[in-house]
């Protein structure tokens, strides 16, 4: 009986998906941008696929940099649209593949606590879809225990990493 509600429940997403695989680059497109011999030449052959558009709006030399910044704001963008229109268990799913950049950018914030650098850097390098709001929190925790408090307690990783 389930079968008969699937297109209410999934098949907006699902129609997103197929989409978004259909967007994927095809190995002409790879081929092609390995003979790109500059960044405009590699942005030019990027705007005739389904990324186009993603860095149409880079005023001047774009840097290996700002390509990165866009893919991510296009997967962070994209992942949070599936994530907020979906229902169980896909966004729990979905939650559980946040998590772990959850913990890749808690291991950095420590470890760069332990290093004294400045928390805004960190945050700066922190991936967007591991972010959390207590992230900012962390250089008041000293010890193991002030750290689950004042920045773990809140997220979900409180169930995995508990002092």
């Amino acid at each position: 009986m389930g079968e008969f509600f699937f297109n209410i429940d999934h098949g907006y997403l699902e129609g997103l998906i197929r989409g978004f695989k259909s967007g994927l680059l095809t190995t002409t497109d790879y081929a092609n941008l390995v003979q790109c011999e500059t960044l405009e030449d590699l942005k030019l052959h990027v705007q005739s696929t389904d990324y186009g558009n993603f860095l149409a709006n880079e005023p001047g030399n774009i840097t290996v940099q700002v390509i990165d910044e866009r893919l991510k704001e296009k997967l962070v963008t994209e992942f949070t649209h599936l994530r907020n229109n979906s229902l169980e268990p896909l966004s729990t799913f979905l939650d559980y593949i946040t998590y772990s950049y959850m913990i890749d950018n808690i291991i950095l914030l420590i470890t760069g606590t332990l290093h004294q650098r400045p928390i805004n850097e960190l945050i700066s390098k922190c991936h967007p879809l591991g972010s959390f709001e207590q992230m900012e929190a962390i250089h008041i925790a000293n010890t193991p225990a002030e750290l689950y408090n004042a920045v773990l307690v809140d997220t979900p990783l409180a169930k995995i990493a508990k002092f």
